[in-house]
Order: structure tokens, then C-alpha cells, then sequence
């Protein structure tokens, strides 16, 4: 069962939007795997105090992607596979990349500064994965 321990809503962003990404980025790292159930959407809406539609429409968004599978009534799972993960990961970078590239813009950042910090920030950051 995949859980929503860690679930943290933010200001700004619709809580359908951040269940979406939630479970996407649980795919790409390897937390929400091919196959594992998801609470119903009635036990989600509890669990997050939000209305069940919005829990609702963050699954059509997920199965729209062919992240989950729901059928009416029953259970909904997660369908993953390589592929889909290989497309994931690509749509997470360049999301987050636009978003902060949006932000140093906005901050007046010069792009080879920008570069220089990304390629500081990439070695420091070698070092935590290993």
C-alpha cells in the first residue's frame, strides 16, 4: 500500500497537483513501485482532509499519465514500467530546470552564473549519493 506518511501540503499549489506529484516522484525514486495498491480515494481524502473529488481528479491526471489503473469500485494500483519511468524522469527535470531557471531569471542571475552554481552544486552534491 503506498503511503502518504510524508504527504506535506503546500501554499500556492493545488492539492490535486501535489498528489499528482507525489506519486510521480515516488515512481521515479523508487518509493511507489509497479503494482503497489493505492488507498481508496474516500480513505485518502480522509487521511489528507481534503474533499474526495480532489483526490478524484489527481487520479484521472495519473491515469491519463499510465501511472495508475482504477476501475470503478475497486482498487487502484500503480502501472509503472521502465518506459514510462525513462519519460517520467525527463518530464520531472525539465519541470523543476524551468522552474528554477524561471527564478534566477527573475532574480537578474546571468546564465553562466547560473551554469558556474548548477556545476558547484552538481560536484557538492556527488558526494551525498555515493
Amino acid at each position: 500500500m503506498v503511503s502518504f506518511g510524508s504527504f506535506r501540503a503546500v501554499d500556492g499549489v493545488p492539492i490535486y497537483l501535489q498528489i499528482q506529484t507525489y506519486i510521480r516522484r515516488g515512481c521515479v525514486a523508487g518509493t511507489i513501485r509497479d503494482g503497489d495498491e493505492l488507498p481508496s480515494r474516500r480513505v485518502l481524502s480522509a487521511l489528507l482532509g481534503v474533499n474526495p473529488n480532489t483526490v478524484q481528479k489527481a487520479f484521472r491526471l495519473l491515469e491519463d499519465e499510465g501511472l495508475i489503473a482504477s476501475h470503478s469500485g475497486a482498487k487502484s494500483y500503480v502501472t509503472v514500467d521502465e518506459g514510462k519511468l525513462a519519460a517520467l524522469r525527463q518530464t520531472l527535470l525539465r519541470e523543476e530546470l524551468r522552474a528554477v531557471t524561471r527564478s534566477l531569471r527573475q532574480m537578474g542571475i546571468a546564465r553562466e552564473d547560473a551554469l558556474r552554481l548548477i556545476s558547484e552544486f552538481w560536484e557538492e552534491t556527488s558526494c551525498e549519493n555515493t
